[in-house]
């Protein structure tokens, strides 16, 4: 190819009419492999090192074409991708996608802002703090969490993130009090439930890794955190001179969903002067439906509340929202101002700065896509959605009833359901061994993904709903892979009884 002709097929870096050509040729190649994506396994069957075995060791020095990267992409990335929008996806927990997200993130990308600041692009802040209020209202949240008041909400990446930031603000606003010395007596709480975001936090936040109380929780409160078994930690600990300072209480546990008593749990840390968080992480999406609110009913006594909208509210990873009541807290423990980010609109103080909410300074503009969610599907199409989801998980729990060489292990709150394979008699194991072997056998197959959890000593199976393309049929084909993979390690042919469904 001459030089001439070479520059003519380069790619500039920003040029409208070639954006809108490779642009609709890249639209293709997602909507096809979204028509594809049953095709292919839904956990990646490849071996570890086996992309740099395709590539080549180096960058090109030459542009190769879109058409050549797409080929490449589909030939050797796609094998090596774990496909969590596939609808035999039921491991973890749902990372959800749409076209209103994928929209909205079209639009970020695009306008390619870093708001960091009002100034840095005054309309990714308000339009943030407008659609945290518009879902503070869907929740029912406290008046005290709107940004109209002295809290307010702010998109971060992760519910971990969150978490750190409400925590870096829980230690920093007793230290102000009791001063930097106080910070080795420092005790935080939350079940052995919870998510290991916390243990994380504390580590980050140079605390004693010993004062990070982690409750134990069992089956007779579902494995929710007892109200006793708090107010009895605290009692001790301050007895002992330490300084109790945050309570996470969680609203649908990692493990199996389990939802921490929240009126009784805000009490004891109201009544203590505890930082109060509940992460909803997974669980705060259904709560916009009126039959789910009640779940985190005693939000009113937290200082901060967290849900990632890209769980189960159809909103692209990564838009993980949390509110807090006192905005000042955050403020001043992560706030900066170096001279080159000062400008006259902050220094006022009549606008918000949301570098000063968060661990990094630059930002997404991740509002707009949740703005697109929220108005191309309406909070009743949202509703209906999560309603379907949990109404699937539903149907498998009954499917799981119906085989008595099964059980569900816990009560299903959510679109989570928790079983196992129940051991024979005289298993050495409690059946943790023969259930691992399932969990191996059905995931080798490809055609579904599940993970698991320990519940008691018992290994436990987890299967979440949540992919947005899942139906009844793909709920149907995955129980047919249990039960026929259960008939073989069980050793016996399944044979439609009175045990199936």
């Amino acid at each position: 190819m001459s030089s001439t002709k070479q520059m003519e097929s380069e790619l500039r870096p920003m040029d409208a009419e070639q954006l809108r050509e490779q642009g609709h040729k890249m639209v293709d190649f997602i909507a096809d492999y979204y028509k594809a994506i049953e095709n292919f396994p839904v956990l990646s069957q490849v071996e570890p090192g086996y992309l740099r075995q395709l590539l080549p060791d180096s960058a090109p020095n030459s542009p190769d074409s879109l058409q050549d990267v797409l080929n490449d992409i589909q030939e050797k990335i796609l094998p090596g991708v774990t496909h969590w929008q596939s609808p035999n996806f039921f491991a973890y927990f749902p990372s959800n996608s749409s076209i209103a997200g994928f929209l909205g993130e079209m639009i970020s990308a695009g306008l390619n802002t870093v708001g960091f600041s009002w100034i840095s692009s005054p309309a990714a802040t308000e339009l943030e703090m407008i659609v945290l209020d518009w879902l503070a209202k869907a929740l029912k949240l406290p008046d005290d969490f709107y940004s109209t008041g002295q809290g307010g909400g702010v998109i971060q990446g992760t519910a971990s993130e969150a978490e750190l930031v409400v925590l870096l603000a829980a230690r920093d606003r007793i230290l102000r009090r009791l001063g930097r010395n106080a910070l080795p007596k420092l005790v935080s709480y939350a079940s052995d439930q919870v998510h290991s975001a916390l243990q994380k936090a504390c580590q980050i936040g140079g605390l004693n890794p010993e004062l990070c109380r982690l409750l134990e929780t069992d089956s007779s409160t579902n494995y929710a955190l007892s109200s006793s078994v708090l107010r009895e930690a605290i009692s001790k600990d301050i007895a002992s001179g330490l300084i109790p300072f945050f309570l996470c209480a969680t609203v649908g546990t990692t493990s199996s969903t389990a939802v921490d008593p929240l009126p009784a749990l805000g009490k004891i840390a109201k009544t203590n002067g505890i930082w109060f968080h509940v992460d909803a992480a997974y669980a705060g999406s259904a709560c916009i439906c009126p039959e789910y609110r009640h779940h985190i009913d005693g939000v009113e006594e937290a200082d901060s509340f967290n849900m990632n909208a890209h769980k189960l509210m159809l909103t692209n990873f990564d838009c993980s929202l949390l509110w807090v009541k006192d905005r000042s807290a955050l403020i001043q423990s992560l706030s900066t101002n170096p001279e080159y980010l000062k400008n006259k609109v902050s220094q006022e103080n009549t606008i918000i700065d949301y570098k000063d909410w968060q661990i990094p300074l630059g930002r997404r503009f991740r509002a707009l896509k949740l703005m697109m969610v929220l108005r191309l599907y309406g909070l009743e199409g949202l509703q209906s959605y999560i309603r379907n989801r949990i109404k699937l998980a539903i149907h498998f729990e009954s499917l799981v009833v119906k085989d008595k060489r099964f059980e569900v292990v816990t009560a299903r709150v959510f679109s989570l359901v928790c079983f196992r394979l129940v051991p024979p008699p005289n298993s050495q194991d409690h059946g943790n061994k023969l259930n691992r072997d399932l969990l191996d056998s059905v995931n080798s197959t490809g055609r579904v993904f599940i993970t698991h959890t320990v519940l008691s000593g018992k290994f436990i199976l987890r299967f979440a709903i949540g992919a947005p393309l899942t139906e009844e049929r793909h709920i149907n084909a995955a129980w047919q892979i249990f039960q026929d993979k259960a008939s073989a390690l069980l050793g016996t042919s399944y044979h439609d009884s009175a045990f199936s469904s």
